[in-house]
């Protein structure tokens, strides 16, 4: 058995990150969705909570076909110790996933296989974009999967991250 570890803020979590999990699921038996700086809600930036993005997360993953995990991971800024502070809050796990430079250099240099695959439309499907759109009432919808798109809903998701825009200006 195999397992991947993916991590990323899931600011949240939108078709890009989707298109990255489905693909690869198709490479491991289980998943393991590190949930990046865990500890950061309520801003322009992230103004998801860890809960809320394990709740996008896990209802988004239900049919890609292999168990998922979704593990907050808090921001530690001390990169030398960062791999073992991922291994020590997620379940193990075999090979990690990522297109982050430093991301992929930590890995690495703690003995972690590392995969990196190109990303979906990265122009189109990124947070900034869709905290964006949400911002100015765009069309953000279209970017995220329906089950993200009904969490947002669910928790009031757009006026928070307005409301937390004026406040920072």
């Amino acid at each position: 058995m195999t397992r991947g570890f993916y991590i990323g803020r899931f600011q949240p979590y939108h078709e890009g990150h989707h298109a990255m999990v489905e693909r690869i699921a198709s490479e491991v038996d289980e998943l393991v969705l590190g949930i990046g700086s865990a500890d950061q809600s309520h801003t322009a930036r992230n103004p998801f909570t860890a809960g809320e993005r394990i709740e996008m997360l896990t209802k988004a993953t239900t049919d890609i076909g292999v168990v998922t995990y979704a593990v907050p991971i808090e921001d530690l800024n001390r990169n030398a110790v960062w791999v073992s502070h991922v291994r020590s809050m997620s379940p193990r796990f075999d090979v990690a996933y990522s297109n982050n430079p430093l991301v992929v250099r930590l890995f690495e240099e703690a003995g972690v296989e590392v995969r990196q695959s190109p990303m979906f439309r990265r122009e189109e499907f990124e947070g900034a974009e869709v905290r964006e759109r949400m911002a100015e009432g765009d069309d953000w919808e279209e970017l995220v999967p329906e089950a993200v798109a009904d969490t947002i809903a669910d928790i009031n998701g757009v006026d928070r991250l307005r409301e937390v825009i004026d406040s920072d200006t």
